[in-house]
């Protein structure tokens, strides 16, 4: 099966030049991405929020079900879908880099080699990680003006609450707070460009990492389910990943989704910590904070806790998020590929 199935991968290659190639894996990736991101915003609103309040002194959501509750009640779907067109154009270029940069690394990886038929695993995880690595530099600057826009209501509210007054507080009007070219703005004037990438160390690492896990775990599970496949005639096809039914490749995007987020959730929460410091605390007495240092006041402040706050909501929206994003990218690419 996996002579046939190597044979069959290198004569799909062989159809279509590196540039259609790299074309196919933009439009689809961009499509999946776009699809995936207006599915699970609200779920990652809740997940930085549920990061963000780990050094507070008053946390004020007891769990993921909480923060999606109050955040409904106070802020309606609005609240829920805030910030939302920076993840989404994010989700396009991210999805878009991702495959891209992952097949035609594997076709580099081929060249170099000389051997043709399928890459081992091994030599998949090195393309998913120039993948993820790429990703990571264009997700920095997005993700961090997302982090503030999703943190604003929480800092609007503290700063409301601590006035002290008898009489009744208004409402805040969203109205008032900054949007995202503002806070573009806010950035470049404080920290310059390189403030931009604040949190570039946290999106490095779980995106390349991530990537891994992500792309190695899909592989893996659609060639264990092609295995049980049987050949429709002996004189058919080699069988290919573009034979996978739906709920196949389905189920290998929600393997993958879950070895994604377990894989370096850490990382991740150390970012989302530092881009909403400034909203949240302050941040600008003393030396800036780092990676390293945020970390380690994550882990005195809650232990394991601290440092995966908000794991659980982020795997159970990655399920049907990642296998959502394979189900649309591997459809396409069957149809249209």
């Amino acid at each position: 099966m996996d002579e046939s199935y190597d044979a069959a991968v290198s004569a799909l290659e062989a159809e279509e030049s590196v540039g259609l190639r790299g074309v196919k894996d933009i439009a689809f990736g961009s499509v999946a991405g776009m699809a995936s991101k207006v599915f699970e915003h609200p779920f990652d609103l809740c997940k930085v929020r549920l990061q963000a309040q780990v050094l507070e002194e008053v946390q004020r959501f007891k769990g993921p079900v909480d923060c999606l509750t109050q955040t409904w009640k106070l802020e309606g779907i609005r609240g829920l879908y805030r910030g939302l067109p920076l993840p989404l154009f994010g989700a396009i270029l991210e999805n878009a880099a991702l495959f891209m940069t992952y097949n035609q690394l594997q076709i580099g990886i081929k060249k170099i080699t000389g051997r043709p038929g399928d890459l081992s695993l091994g030599e998949k995880a090195i393309a998913a990680a120039g993948g993820g690595t790429v990703a990571s530099f264009i997700l920095t600057p997005l993700e961090l003006i997302k982090c503030k826009m999703q943190v604003q209501m929480m800092a609007a509210e503290a700063k409301r609450l601590a006035v002290h007054s008898s009489e009744p507080l208004p409402p805040i009007d969203r109205r008032l707070l900054p949007g995202p070219l503002a806070l573009v703005k806010e950035v470049l004037r404080n920290d310059g460009v390189r403030g931009l990438w604040l949190g570039q160390t946290g999106t490095f690492l779980r995106e390349s990492g991530g990537a891994v896990a992500w792309f190695g775990t899909k592989e893996y599970v659609a060639k264990l389910l092609l295995r049980q496949h049987t050949q429709p005639s002996p004189d058919a096809p080699p069988l290919t990943p573009k034979d996978l039914a739906v709920w196949e490749s389905a189920l290998a995007g929600a393997a993958a989704g879950i070895a994604y987020n377990i894989a370096l959730f850490p990382a991740d929460s150390v970012k989302s910590t530092l881009q909403t410091e400034l909203e949240l605390r302050g941040g600008r007495a003393g030396p800036k904070s780092t990676f390293f240092g945020t970390f380690v006041a994550l882990w005195k402040a809650k232990g394991f806790k601290g440092l995966y706050a908000g794991c659980g909501v982020t795997v159970a929206r990655a399920i049907p998020s990642s296998a959502m994003i394979f189900v649309i990218y591997d459809t396409l690419d069957r149809t249209f590929g």
